[in-house]
């Protein structure tokens, strides 16, 4: 009896040591995140767990107000790049593409690229792999019932998921964020 009370004795000290340790390790992860990477990974968390699915989890999706055409949308978003100090740098018409490809009929995605060379270049200094989300794009795609959304990168993860940025990077891409999101709920809306 002796014995096993020793043997439950000697667990539990290493069972405690062990907490205690990875706590220690926890801690020292923590401090070394940006201060609202835990509210991001909870938004970013409970996404994905509602679907599932990490295109839901990483993506900030506007529906189209109905009767208006691609056409508008994608004049709303180049009018409101202008008054939100953005570039306009690309388009790409995915659907053209598919119906060369298949030869038949689809329906209309779009992708339409976005900058802020300033940004840009400060992200492409703090690290060359930020060039990968560059230039920002939003998607402009119609179901097959004819209903239209507006869909982009959620940018959060990005600013707030790691350690700190330096602090003019950090508001620069705040300011693209905050920008990227007016296009996508202007567009939405049809506004010039």
């Amino acid at each position: 009896m002796k014995a096993l009370r020793n043997i439950l004795a000697v667990i539990g000290v290493l069972a405690i040591a062990a907490v205690v340790t990875g706590w220690i390790a926890f801690d020292n992860f923590a401090s070394r995140l940006d201060p609202q990477a835990f509210r991001v990974f909870r938004e970013v968390g409970a996404r994905y767990l509602q679907d599932l699915d990490p295109g839901t989890a990483f993506v900030r999706v506007e529906r189209v107000k109905d009767g208006l055409k691609p056409e508008d949308v994608v004049e709303s978003l180049k009018s409101l790049a202008v008054q939100h100090n953005l570039l306009f740098v690309g388009e790409a018409p995915f659907y053209k593409q598919v119906e060369a490809v298949t030869g038949k009929p689809y329906r209309f995605i779009a992708f339409y690229s976005f900058c802020d060379a300033k940004v840009g270049a400060l992200m492409a200094d703090y690290n060359n792999t930020y060039t990968a989300f560059m230039p920002c794009r939003i998607a402009l795609v119609q179901d097959p019932d004819g209903t239209m959304w507006l869909q982009m990168m959620d940018l959060e993860l990005l600013i707030y998921g790691g350690k700190p940025l330096p602090p003019e990077l950090k508001a620069g891409a705040i300011k693209v964020r905050e920008a990227l999101n007016q296009l996508i709920i202007g567009a939405a809306q049809g506004e010039i």
